[in-house]
């Protein structure tokens, strides 16, 4: 859904290890295969589509999700859900994979309602999320390899991190897997961006990522090189929002406290910091900068 630029990355693990994604599901294990994800209409095509050989077959319907949109995505399931399901004449799991906290929402209930006032529902689909954030490492650890790179964005803390490297380094080595390993860590690298630093993903895989023979593991670089500098020009446009924020309101205002500093410090949202740039020429102070706006008679709205 969200995550068109990582698409190389999900089509790489999806493809290595297609059976590895009903387990993560909590389905039985059954093979499956990759099918066409179209779905023929102006919603688009699902992230991918899988069609399970299990005794009751299904299709396995999976969107991975990385960014802040998620309160429209239970509409949008249903509907491709619904779509793929009359395509191909099989019943249908969907699967949102939520890849970061900060695409999480509310709305994320696993299940979707429609009704009139006073009436019993006239739709009722459920649907599965699955918080990566949340999930123990070890299953993915010692599970199939297609899951495996979301061990490192897993439950984990940073002290854990070399620790589930070096299993999966055990897990990856030797010649025989040599071409798969080196796609598999351009993945890891890639996922390990949506929550630590470039610098430290780049450390614990010095050494890892060396063979470049796989057209895969180079399109999964590019893509993390174009993220990467796309993530770059998005923290220098907020940093010089703040940096022109603070000489606009130490100008007007004088230097800010350190309490106010901190507070401006942790606004990372440059849409906010523009909006604050903009009210900074109506407002007497710091504090008021940075409090709930006043209605039109000068009284501030009741919380």
């Amino acid at each position: 859904m969200a995550t068109k630029p990582f698409d190389p990355t999900f089509k790489a693990l999806v493809d290595t290890g297609p059976d590895d994604w009903p387990v993560l599901a909590g389905q039985p294990r059954a093979p499956a295969e990759v099918i066409d994800a179209d779905v023929g209409t102006v919603s688009g095509a699902a992230d991918k589509v899988l069609r399970v050989h299990a005794a009751e077959p299904y299709l396995l319907h999976l969107e991975f999700v990385s960014g802040h949109d998620a309160a429209g995505l239970p509409g949008l399931l249903h509907l491709r859900n619904t779509l793929l399901g009359h395509r191909h004449t099989l019943r249908a799991r969907s699967v949102a994979v939520l890849l970061r906290p900060g695409s999480d929402s509310p709305a994320l209930t696993g299940e979707l309602t429609r009704q009139f006032a006073g009436e019993i529902p006239y739709v009722v689909f459920r649907y599965q999320t699955i918080r990566v954030w949340q999930l123990s490492p070890e299953p993915l650890l010692v599970g199939g390899l297609g899951t495996l790179p979301l061990a490192p964005i897993s439950a984990v803390t940073e002290a854990d991190l070399p620790g589930i490297i070096g299993r999966m380094e055990a897990r990856l080595g030797g010649r025989k897997r040599r071409r798969q390993a080196n796609t598999l860590w351009a993945a890891t690298y890639i996922l390990m961006g949506l929550r630590w630093s470039p610098a430290l993903a780049a450390q614990l895989l010095r050494g890892l990522m060396s063979m470049k023979e796989s057209a895969t593991y180079q399109a999964i670089l590019e893509e993390g090189e174009a993220l990467g500098i796309a993530k770059g020009q998005a923290q220098g446009a907020v940093a010089e929002a703040k940096k022109l924020l603070l000489l606009q309101g130490s100008n007007r205002f004088g230097p800010p406290d350190a309490r106010t500093q901190s507070a401006l410090e942790r606004i990372d949202d440059l849409a906010r910091l523009e909006e604050l740039s903009v009210r900074l020429l109506h407002v007497e102070s710091w504090q008021e900068l940075l409090g709930p706006p006043r209605r039109r008679n000068g009284r501030r709205p009741r919380s």
